[in-house]
């Protein structure tokens, strides 16, 4: 049941990027850490969250930079399994800060890596990277958002309905 209850939570996190919303400020990290912290099926820990991106990405479009968003997630479900049995307010908040950051580099790595917008040099880099700084603050606050929305979502659910959730995930 629980893994159940995790998924659910997982795909309808994905399915809040398909509302309105301010640029990229999205669950996808928030996804990945939760999924990873909780799922202890490393596989499907993996699988969920991208699953759930891609349904979502389904209904938004596709375009040439997800290898390095779907790549950053999966690095970010990383992070989130190093959470198993260690969920606290202060290793919750380092993962989603940590996620945050490489989401950012790996994200903006592959936009100027696999885009046309700067040049394929390190001024290029450095130009694509400082670009995207004013986005980072969006970034950085879905991710906050979400993670808590998530995690204390979670941990209440599991407070107040004790019988609803198998103690194994």
């Amino acid at each position: 049941m629980n893994k159940l209850i995790l998924i659910g939570i997982l795909l309808a996190a994905a399915l809040s990027r398909i509302i309105p919303h301010p640029p990229n400020f999205t669950p996808i990290v928030a996804m990945g850490l939760l999924g990873g912290a909780y799922l202890k099926d490393k596989k499907l820990a993996l699988f969920v969250p991208v699953a759930a991106m891609l349904l979502a990405d389904v209904l938004l479009g596709f375009h040439n930079t997800m290898i390095w968003v779907y790549g950053s997630l999966l690095l970010i479900t990383g992070i989130g399994m190093l959470l198993q049995g260690r969920v606290t307010f202060l290793n919750t908040g380092a993962a989603t800060l940590s996620s945050s950051l490489l989401f950012f580099i790996v994200t903006n790595f592959g936009v100027w890596f696999a885009g046309t917008f700067y040049a394929k040099t390190f001024a290029g880099l450095v130009q694509c990277f400082t670009m995207a700084i004013p986005f980072f603050a969006n970034s950085l606050a879905g991710d906050i958002m979400y993670a808590a929305l998530l995690f204390g979502g979670f941990a209440l659910l599991k407070k107040s309905e004790p019988n609803l959730l198998i103690s194994n995930t």
